[in-house]
């Protein structure tokens, strides 16, 4: 919105000309977000406790986390908040993917709002079945897919997938793309949701892979760039890079009241927006394999409760971990939360320089 209210100074004023540029407005972005996060804040924690939106902890988790019932919960509302008024000030109003992303966003944070509120007003943790969530969420996503692909949003050879590592590699999912949109944005907001057990892990993994793929779509959206690393370029994708500035910012001004000892959650309103948001924006430009390795921690905590469900059906009720997800194994077995969250946090930073560096190890 700022640089199209600008815009026609741009001759009287020179140094107005800045806006033009990405970089510039997915940094504006990203600071904005931030300070609006740190600014409301307090407000949002207080309105939260006042109305008596604590965190209900299951009897079965482990033991440290007993204290930690009754803190705020659906602070996720914030997160989304920022994202958007910090998307729409520094973006370009007449990109397609913008407003696509921003679909997603609120659409997947609108089904875990309705879930924290089903299991707060219930005082127990049972908010939606897992069938009316999932049918919730498969909605959201296929009115996605079909802006996606009715806008061509994903540029030429839309079906195609780049698969990291490899130059000319790129295979055709066909009619199978929407299944497979399905796939990554469902997954990836799910797995977000499973992280965000500790203080802060799902807020920190977030700013990781938000600030990785902000650089992706900056990529992407680069036809020069796009050619010389040999990426799909997808035209108009560089937009994200504001759209995923505003997600770092976002979580990082929410991190400031989510560090251990947290003061407010962002329960499932935030994980399932945030995660449907990234699935989403990978898919715009077409690096959706490659936040699998981004992704690497959210792919992990998912993974740990796929194979600690199957084992325990599969083998008669034995376990594989302690404790799934992964990072309550970790507590489990004698590792404080802090040094969990910053071991997972390390684990990130690792998975996204390896998703960087594929970018030229092709």
């Amino acid at each position: 919105m700022i640089p199209w209210l600008l815009f026609p100074y741009r001759d009287a004023l020179p140094g107005l000309s800045v806006f033009r540029y990405i970089t510039f407005r997915a940094a504006m972005a990203a600071a904005t977000a931030m300070i609006l996060s740190l600014i409301f804040g307090p407000w949002v924690i207080r309105t939260l406790t006042r109305l008596k939106l604590g965190q209900f902890i299951l009897s079965d988790s482990p033991d440290s986390h007993q204290a930690k019932a009754g803190t705020p919960t659906m602070g996720g509302l914030l997160i989304v908040g920022t994202i958007l008024v910090s998307t729409l000030l520094w973006c370009e109003l007449r990109s397609g993917v913008i407003w696509v992303a921003l679909v997603s966003l609120v659409g997947f944070c609108a089904v875990g709002a309705f879930d924290d509120a089903k299991k707060l007003l219930r005082k127990q943790n049972l908010g939606l079945r897992s069938w009316q969530k999932m049918a919730l969420l498969t909605l959201i996503t296929l009115l996605v897919s079909w802006l996606i692909l009715h806008f061509n949003l994903r540029g030429l050879q839309t079906s195609q997938l780049s698969v990291p590592f490899f130059k000319k590699f790129r295979p055709d999912v066909g009619i199978f793309l929407v299944p497979w949109i399905w796939l990554v944005v469902v997954g990836t907001s799910n797995a977000v949701n499973l992280t965000d057990g500790l203080d802060g892990l799902a807020t920190g993994g977030t700013l990781i892979v938000a600030t990785t793929f902000a650089i992706l779509a900056y990529v992407a959206g680069h036809a020069k760039i796009a050619g010389y690393l040999m990426v799909p370029h997808v035209p108009g994708g560089g937009e994200l890079a504001v759209f995923l500035g505003a997600m770092a910012g976002a979580a990082l001004g929410f991190l400031w009241y989510n560090a251990h000892p947290a003061e407010v959650f962002m329960g499932d309103t935030g994980s399932l927006a945030l995660g449907g948001a990234l699935g989403t924006a990978a898919i715009m430009i077409k690096q959706e394999l490659l936040l699998v390795i981004a992704g690497g921690l959210f792919v992990l905590e998912a993974v740990s409760v796929i194979l600690q469900v199957g084992s325990f059906k599969l083998r008669g009720g034995k376990r594989i971990f302690r404790m799934a997800p992964f990072h309550h194994h970790m507590e489990l077995g004698g590792l404080k939360e802090t040094k969990v969250v910053i071991r997972l946090w390390i684990t990130a930073i690792v998975c996204s320089m390896l998703a960087l560096s594929s970018l030229k190890l092709r």
